[in-house]
């Protein structure tokens, strides 16, 4: 009843997502990039997690981490496999998680690999390793998850190997076209990445009802979600373009918006009338004007899930004065936000912010000072066993402002 799920870039934003959905003790992390879930397959609802890109079968685990013994064991089962595989051409491809195994001899065990399986009357394509993984893009463009495909991945587990299976992949072009595709983007206000607003709101709804994970796992990301089956809604007060909102309305969420700018309302209602002419959903939608520091809203908040004020944008290293200036206007704004919403919302209410943290010349990161004030703003901040509160920084290396994701629940 266990899968592996390979995870994104920053494997601790994955994890941290999971063990929001899935408890931490249902979680293994195994080769730096990778996490055994013992969860029943049928509850992983992987179309709609921004942090894991494959999804895997387990297949057996070897009791060794020499590659020389996993190459030998390879070419012992895989003719058999091909055998049983539909008529057609095998697309073949491996993977290497954590195993110490040079491209080149990881190239040689495929070539290898190749000639075994031909010799059983299969035509073979060997798909090429530009990396030790194949990408997603490698995956789904050469068909390793249909029915003549067969990606293996093998992962470091300690002093064992585990060998599976990918049966599915991040869908890289759905979401280059709700990324890229819309006819509303703005740089100034940042561009959220689909797959991270996924991640937000998956952080700030946390754990749903079995039953409804069950019914949803296997409904792919952009088809219609009957209404009751999750009957909750998504607010984001700072929505910019929409991005949150837009991913909210294809998981099965009513989506909530507002922005302090009129343009960007008028934005995100541009941008969802577009989502509409591409894909089907039954949720309920609205965004309105609103400074979030001080609106009163009208309806009823189930979770909340947004892209705070980021402050302004830089493309060097600020010198001290100007980012101390920013962070002190960011750190006000969202304050007196967390303040106004207190007052709206339940005791228990969770919440997903991703607050502005500065990459400074050394490195590291300046965070807002109202993260060591949760408790006098009145919230509990949400820790997680598999990531640090510094492991939850979305960012790459030459960023300067990055994105924390801040959980909290109201006391």
């Amino acid at each position: 009843m266990q899968s592996l799920l390979v995870l994104g870039r920053q494997p601790e934003l994955g994890l941290a997502e999971l063990e929001s959905l899935y408890d931490a003790d249902k979680l293994r992390a195994v080769g730096g990039k990778a996490v055994v879930v013992d969860v029943d397959p049928c509850m992983l609802a992987f179309d709609r997690l921004g942090g894991s890109v494959k999804f895997c079968k387990l297949l057996t685990t070897l009791d060794t981490t020499d590659w020389k013994q996993v190459e030998k064991f390879l070419l012992q089962v895989s003719p058999g496999h091909s055998e049983r595989m539909p008529d057609g051409k095998m697309q073949l491809g491996l993977s290497v998680i954590g195993l110490e195994v040079s491209l080149g001899k990881l190239e040689s065990t495929g070539l290898t690999l190749k000639k075994v399986i031909r010799k059983t009357g299969r035509n073979v394509r060997l798909i090429p390793n530009k990396e030790k993984e194949l990408s997603s893009a490698q995956v789904l463009h050469n068909h390793l998850t249909g029915p003549t495909g067969w990606e293996l991945v093998f992962i470091k587990d300690n002093e064992k190997t585990i060998v599976a299976q990918t049966v599915k992949v991040q869908d890289i072009d759905s979401y280059t076209k709700r990324d890229r595709g819309r006819p509303k983007r703005d740089a100034k206000v940042g561009m959220l990445p689909p797959k991270l607003a996924q991640t937000i709101i998956n952080l700030a709804v946390g754990r749903l009802p079995e039953d409804k994970l069950e019914s949803i796992c296997d409904i792919p990301a952009g088809q219609p979600i009957p209404k009751p089956l999750l009957d909750k809604s998504i607010f984001d007060p700072f929505c910019g373009t929409g991005v949150i909102l837009q991913e909210a309305l294809l998981m099965g969420y009513d989506a909530y918006g507002s922005d302090l700018d009129q343009r960007m309302v008028d934005y995100t209602q541009e941008n969802i009338d577009w989502l509409k002419a591409w894909y089907e959903f039954e949720t309920g939608f609205k965004v309105e004007q609103a400074d979030a520091t001080a609106a009163q809203w009208d309806v009823p908040i189930d979770f909340v899930a947004t892209e705070t004020y980021l402050g302004r944008p830089f493309t060097a290293p600020p010198s001290p004065d100007i980012l101390e200036q920013t962070v002190s206007d960011c750190n006000l704004i969202i304050k007196k936000f967390l303040q106004n919403i207190s007052k709206q919302i339940k005791p228990g209410t969770r919440l997903c912010l991703a607050v502005p943290a500065w990459q400074t010349r050394s490195g590291q990161f300046r965070q807002l000072p109202l993260i060591d004030q949760m408790s006098d703003l009145g919230y509990n901040q949400v820790s997680f066993e598999h990531a640090g509160a510094t492991d939850l920084i979305y960012h790459r290396t030459d960023q300067i402002v990055a994105r924390q994701l801040l959980v909290i629940i109201r006391k």
